[in-house]
Order: C-alpha cells, then structure tokens, then sequence
C-alpha cells in the first residue's frame, strides 16, 4: 500500500510533467486571450417608442428569460465531522461511488473547503497531522476521495496550480511551496483561491 509520502510526491510529480506537456502550455497559453473587439456598428435609426418593436409583451419575455436560467444548484454535501478529519482518506472511498465528475475548478473548491473546514498544515512529506489537518497536495487528494472529482481532475486541478505558482514565480513543486519557511493558511488559501479562477477562466 503507498505511504502518504508516495502518494504526495506521485501527485506532485504528474502535475509537473502536465504542466510540462505541449498541450498544457497551449492550453495556458490562450486562457486569457479574449475575442477581437467588434467593428462599430452603425448608429441605430431613431424610432418613437422602442415597444412597438417587440413582437411580444415584455411580461413574457422577462418570463422567458428567467425560465431559462439554470435551476438553483443542489444542496452540498457536508464534509465529514472531526472525526472523518482524523480517519484514514481511504475509509471515505465509497463517497465516490456514483458521483459525477467535476471541472478542475470546482475540485479546487471542494479542496479549498477542506482547508478551512479540517485545517492546513506544513509538516515535511505529511498528508496530514493528527488534528487531521491537510497540506494543499492533501487537500487535493482528499476531496477526491471524497468523490469530488476523478483522479484525472484531481491531476488536472494539481497542474493548475503548479501554472500558478509558476506565474508567481516560484519554480519548484507543491509540497515545497507549502512547507516553506513563513507560509501561512492565508497563503494557500489564497493560492488555491487564484488558481480556481485561472481554471475556470480557461473553461476548467
């Protein structure tokens, strides 16, 4: 069975070798590329009441409109209590079965949840301390296993943030960003914060 450690460094290692990837750097490239602005159009002809251009009542079509938006999004699933906290990540696996998959930046939120919901903690090559407390590779791995998102969008997620760290300039992996001397809970909130937002920008 892999040590906590393995799989840290397993999930540290595969976000860098995505993030290294031609497809990846393609990808990141033109996340932020917007549409060419359009051409002026010409000056709309003055008409009398704007009303008289509708083929029906606005009534209808404000009823239109909001009978097209999207249905309020389903009740979350609480994460465990304290005590799923300290229990081994694997005790959580059924949690997966069933659920569908989720988008990058939506495993990011769930990640970000545990966080603050469970704690963070730095410990060198730690998934978590005994109050069950997450570093952010943790974190990541957790919210996986508990059936936020396949362990290709928990990989997804990973390299999305190692996209950020090295647009923030820092060159090395995730554990080391997170254990580094003076890094707060703050800080890879924040982190997992822009990350989600550079993720759902490019449409993950």
């Amino acid at each position: 069975m892999p040590t906590p450690t393995d799989t840290l460094d397993t999930l540290d290692r595969e976000a860098v070798t995505l993030y290294d990837t031609a497809a990846w750097q393609e990808l990141v490239a033109h996340w932020d590329a917007t549409a060419p602005e359009p051409a002026p159009a010409a000056p709309p002809a003055v008409v009398g009441d704007w009303r008289a251009l509708l083929s029906v009542p606005v009534d209808r079509l404000v009823a239109t409109a909001l009978d097209a938006l999207p249905p309020a999004a389903p009740a979350e699933r609480p994460l465990p209590g304290r005590l799923g906290a300290i229990l081994p990540d694997r005790l959580h696996a059924w949690r997966r079965i069933g659920q569908p998959d989720v988008r990058p930046s939506v495993h990011l939120g769930h990640a970000r949840r545990v966080l603050v919901e469970w704690g963070w903690q730095n410990r060198p090559y730690k998934l978590r301390d005994t109050r069950g407390a997450r570093c952010v590779c943790g974190a990541l791995l957790t919210a996986h296993r508990l059936g936020y998102g396949s362990a290709d969008t928990m990989n997804r997620a990973a390299a999305w943030i190692v996209t950020e760290l090295r647009a923030q300039g820092w060159p090395d992996l995730i554990g080391p960003w997170n254990r580094a001397p003076g890094r707060t809970a703050a800080d890879a909130l924040s982190l997992l914060d822009t990350t989600a937002l550079r993720a759902a920008r490019a449409g993950e």
